[in-house]
Order: structure tokens, then sequence, then C-alpha cells
């Protein structure tokens, strides 16, 4: 189905800046491109009804940094690189939180917790080891004092059972994503970013004079310059740079009678996370119990990932207490060899912003600020 001569000249005719993709890379993106140049024609080509990937579907973590993760970081990186890191989730963070507010965000700094068993006591033991290290380089950075500390102490007042140590993350947050994204379309809405839905981009080829875009209802579409901000789901538009899809499923309780858990919580080193949210506990990962599935740019859930978050909450988390499931779902992450973001020129008139790594929260905003400037440059 062609386009009409009146859908082109009233819907897409002399725009600038064609962004793919509305998550929060793409709308902070695009809310930054107006706050350079308001009379910049932005648009936003989102291929689902609502900003589907990752933005929407995750758990809501603050998530700048646990222990056992900077500790692996720290195994194939230098501690610049690593730190820089931080550094960088720590400023997104701030901008996120300063952008939209703490009460759209519904921003909470109960804390984060990282949970360890009984064999994961020697990775708790290098923690406590690095504890002060640690806490000087987050000094530095975020300007709080103790951000780490052993919390073991505090395992009844959860009811965790199998639970050995806990270190507590004074500085970790938790947001509602749903409402973050909501008030970032409204923000970019009212400085009149044009927002499309359904609209799917298959292919891209940079001409001399601009962008054209193939699309799923067979549009050919033309723009002056384009954003990649697709994350899990660039790896089809664009060949430069490592970004592999990854799909994280996620479920979560009906409103518990009891519920003593208020924080984030890491178990695992990491590869479960779990939280409070309206008196029920969402919970989500067990992406390395099965890798090479789970590098999916498709949504779903599988039995053998959902077994282990239910088995999770019924023999740690939530051990003397009956829970009923309410929902599941899956996002799409984007990561790679490294956790450091692409945001690059590819081509003449296309850059991209991609590879969040599962930080997306955290660097998102910081992301998609540092593509607008990219492209904003090449206007």
């Amino acid at each position: 189905m062609n386009l009409s001569y009146w859908e082109k000249e009233s819907f897409f005719k002399n725009i600038d800046i064609a962004i793919i993709g509305s998550g929060i890379v793409g709308l902070s993106a695009a809310i930054r491109l107006k706050e350079l140049s308001p009379k910049l024609e932005v648009m936003i080509l989102e291929r689902g009804s609502l900003p589907i990937g990752a933005s929407t579907r995750n758990a809501g973590f603050a998530c700048f940094g646990s222990m056992t993760e900077l500790l692996d970081d720290l195994k194939t990186q230098s501690e610049d690189v690593v730190f820089s890191l931080v550094e960088k989730r720590w400023k997104g963070l701030l901008k996120l939180r300063n952008r939209v507010g703490d009460a759209n965000l519904r921003y909470q700094e109960l804390g984060g917790y990282e949970l360890f068993r009984k064999e994961d006591v020697s990775d708790f033991q290098q923690c406590a080891d690095q504890i002060d290290f640690f806490n000087k380089k987050l000094n530095s950075i975020i300007g709080e004092k103790g951000v780490y500390k052993i919390a073991s102490r505090n395992i009844p007042n959860f009811g965790f059972e199998k639970i050995e140590h806990l270190i507590h993350n004074q500085a970790e947050g938790q947001i509602h994503t749903g409402e973050m994204m909501k008030t970032l379309l409204r923000i970019a809405q009212a400085k009149g970013v044009k927002i499309l839905n359904g609209i799917f981009v298959k292919k891209l080829n940079d001409v001399e004079d601009g962008v054209e875009l193939e699309t799923g209802s067979g549009w050919n579409l033309k723009f002056k310059k384009v954003l990649v901000a697709t994350n899990g789901f660039s790896k089809t538009l664009i060949k430069q740079g490592e970004v592999v899809p990854a799909r994280n499923q996620v479920l979560i309780t009906k409103p518990l009678q009891n519920n003593p858990i208020q924080g984030t919580f890491h178990y695992d080193k990491g590869y479960f996370y779990f939280r409070n949210i309206d008196n029920r506990i969402l919970l989500g990962g067990g992406r390395n119990l099965a890798r090479e599935e789970e590098e999916t740019p498709e949504f779903g859930t599988t039995e053998i990932i959902q077994n282990a978050l239910i088995a999770l909450l019924k023999n740690v988390i939530l051990p003397n207490q009956k829970f009923e499931i309410e929902s599941t779902w899956s996002g799409i992450l984007g990561v790679g060899n490294t956790k450091k973001p692409i945001v690059q020129t590819i081509s003449k008139n296309v850059s991209v912003a991609v590879r969040l790594g599962g930080m997306g929260v955290a660097i998102g905003s910081l992301v998609g600020e540092e593509g607008a400037e990219l492209i904003f440059k090449k206007i």
C-alpha cells in the first residue's frame, strides 16, 4: 500500500531528523534535539503500539552497580573504564530524575541488597575485602560515603531462607517505569516531537541527500537524518558494532498478605533480581540458564526460566508464605562483548545510540542526549 499525496504532505514532509525507537533513548534524544533547536522537525517512528522493548518491560531498578558485577567487570577491564561507566550510570540517573521528576518516576531510594548463598561464600569474601576500595571510588563519583556495607544481620527481617550474607547498597533506588515512559512521552509531545506508532522500519538506505526507510507497511519514507535508537532490535538495521538481543523474563505476584521486602535485590551474581511494588514481588532474570535460547529478539517466556523464578520465590524469597503469580512478560535488551554503549555516526546521514547492556534506566537519558548532540552536528 502506497502513501497518498495527503499523507506524505501532512505527516512526512520536511522532517529534519527521524528517530527509530521510542524508548528511553529515543525519547531523550528527541527532547534534547528540541532543546538544542526548537524549530527542528523531529519525528519518532515506533514499531509497537507502545514503546515496547525494554523501556517499559524492565524491573525498574536505578541500577548503577552491584559489587559482584563491578568485580567481574574489573577482571576484564581497567579501573578507569569500569568506574567511568559507573559515573555515566549515576549521571544518567540524575538526568532522568531531573527531567521526569521523582514524583512522576515514583522514585524511592530504598537501597539495594546483594544476596549470597552458602556456596557464594568466596564471592562474598571478595566483596567484603573490597568494600573500602569501592566506597572510596563511589564517594568520588556520587559524593556519598559508605555506599556499600555488610548487612547480613537484616536477613531475618526479610524472611529469606538459604541466604548466608547480604551486602547493602544505600544509594540504589527503584522507579515505576510505566509512569516514567508516560511522562517522557508527554514531555516530548509538548515540545512538538511527532510520534508515530505501528511503523516497523525494515531497512535503511543512506543516499546522497538523506535516508530512505523501507517499512513493514510497504511505505518508502525519506528523511534528512536518522538516529537509530532501537537497542536490542538494532541488529537488523546496522552492521557496525556488536549488538546482541537478549530476552529477559519477568513475573509479578498478586498482592501479598504480608510483604516484608522493601528495596531492590540481586541474587546469584545478579542473574536474578527482585523488588517490591504495590505490595507485590516483581522477579526476573535467569537468562544464564538458557543463554543461547535467550539471545533472541522474540518476546515470550520459557518453562525452564519460569520454573526457576517460581522456585526462587518459593524456596528463598517467600518460603513461609503462599503466593500466586498474576502475570509474566519479557523484554529485549541489547548487549555485547563490552558494556560500553555504541553512540556513533555510521554514515553521512545515519547515527546510532544503542547497546545499553541492561542499564537503560541508568544510562538511557545520557546515551539519548549524546546521540542527539552527535546527529545535531550533522545538520
